[in-house]
């Protein structure tokens, strides 16, 4: 049986990587030497080409890391590489919490490490060659020494206290552990720009004046009670701009990067905090929160009948099962049913941003938002002519013509 798991899980992760760069190609499909007419009054002729260029790189680049993080995943399961971290994390312990935390320790960071050049070529030679990049390499190295603490200490302890739990009550388990993790789910969604933001940005409550004095009457005129409005410094990383709505109940806060309220007008922020807000009336946010509980309730009591199969650990060359090395198993196992459950929080996302935008554009203005989209998608370099399939499998928000396509019935 042990065998039969083993070439399952080698073939899960065949199959996955092969569609993956399946739809991949597909995107390709869709690159044009000449600006498209659909794009026309979107993109300039100069500005298309640099966005195709900067496709094309991400596309080489990403086909060499996927590979590279291929084959060295399937080197770890066909010579029994978990087998040997398991190992050494026995040898240097007896206690089932600590061997977790070293297996996983040495994982988590010997895969950082070695995907470490990628990322530095990424940031400073990709991103930096089409005008994005702003992270120096005092920031970087600061972000991935507090990027190995906060995972350590939250990732740690969280996986410290499942693990505990799992010693006291064996299979069933997954029911405590859900209670665990839905009230560490919730406390981080209330706390998290409270708590994590600020080791890694500054984030500054957003001036008086004209700004957020739209803002706040907008507010007030669809009965949304705000008093937390936010700048935060993304333009220390990058020239990217972005806005987002975080937090639950009187810790709700809308969160606008510097690069946003540089680059667009008053009426243009405020439509995109519209926006933002038509998630948080629609209930997105909750509705979020309850299904992302439901689903690890669902993971979780899977695992808890799974965990200590003694056919997991031997398939990963393990003769004695332990929770490590049984949750490394059952991750690629369960990687059928995930490709399922995210095709359906694919539709779903792209159904709220839908009805947020609705909300945006009966509320404040069409034009302004789909004018802020532009500038958003252009000034990123987005791709605007995506293939379906890569569509409907990965995308959580509709494509921007698809977004501006569906705005043109509610402008004025």
């Amino acid at each position: 049986m042990h065998e039969f798991l083993f070439w399952l899980i080698i073939a899960i992760l065949a199959v996955d990587f092969l569609f993956e760069k399946y739809l991949d190609y597909l995107n390709t499909t869709k690159w044009s030497d000449t600006l498209p007419e659909e794009v026309k009054g979107i993109y300039d002729e100069e500005k298309y080409r640099k966005q195709q260029a900067y496709q094309r790189e991400n596309h080489r680049f990403g086909m060499l890391t996927g590979s590279f993080s291929m084959v060295l995943t399937l080197g770890m399961f066909l010579f029994f590489g978990f087998a040997l971290v398991d190992s050494w994390a026995w040898s240097l312990t007896s206690s089932a919490i600590l061997a977790a935390l070293v297996f996983f320790g040495i994982l988590m960071f010997a895969s950082d490490l070695i995907h470490l050049p990628f990322s530095v070529y990424a940031v400073f030679k990709i991103e930096e060659k089409y005008g994005f990049n702003k992270t120096t390499p005092k920031i970087f190295v600061l972000d991935k020494i507090k990027g190995w603490l906060v995972s350590g200490i939250i990732g740690g302890g969280l996986l410290a206290l499942i693990v505990f739990i799992y010693q006291k009550t064996g299979t069933g388990f997954w029911f405590y552990a859900w209670v665990v993790v839905s009230v560490f789910s919730i406390f981080m969604a209330m706390f998290y720009s409270n708590l994590i933001v600020p080791l890694f940005n500054k984030q500054t409550p957003l001036e008086d004046g004209e700004l957020r004095d739209a803002i706040s009457d907008f507010s007030k005129k669809v009965g949304f009670k705000l008093d937390n409005i936010f700048v935060i410094d993304g333009s220390k990383r990058s020239t990217k701009a972005n806005a987002y709505f975080t937090g639950l109940g009187s810790k709700k806060r809308i969160v606008l990067y510097d690069t946003l309220i540089k680059d667009m007008t008053t009426e243009e922020i405020v439509s995109v905090l519209a926006h933002e807000i038509g998630h948080n009336k629609k209930k997105h946010v909750v509705q979020g929160l309850i299904i992302g509980l439901l689903q690890t309730g669902i993971v979780l009591f899977i695992l808890g009948l799974l965990i200590n199969n003694p056919h997991l650990s031997r398939a990963l060359g393990v003769e004695e099962p332990n929770f490590h090395i049984g949750l490394v198993a059952f991750g690629v196992l369960y990687t059928p049913i995930s490709f399922f459950t995210g095709i359906f929080m694919n539709i779903l996302s792209r159904r709220n941003e839908y009805q947020a935008d609705r909300f945006a554009a009966e509320n404040y203005s069409a034009e302004a938002l789909a004018s802020a989209l532009k500038k958003l998608s252009v000034n990123n370099l987005s791709n605007l002519t995506p293939h379906k399939a890569y569509v409907f499998f990965h995308y959580s928000h509709p494509t921007l013509l698809q977004r501006l396509d569906h705005l043109k019935q509610y402008e004025k």
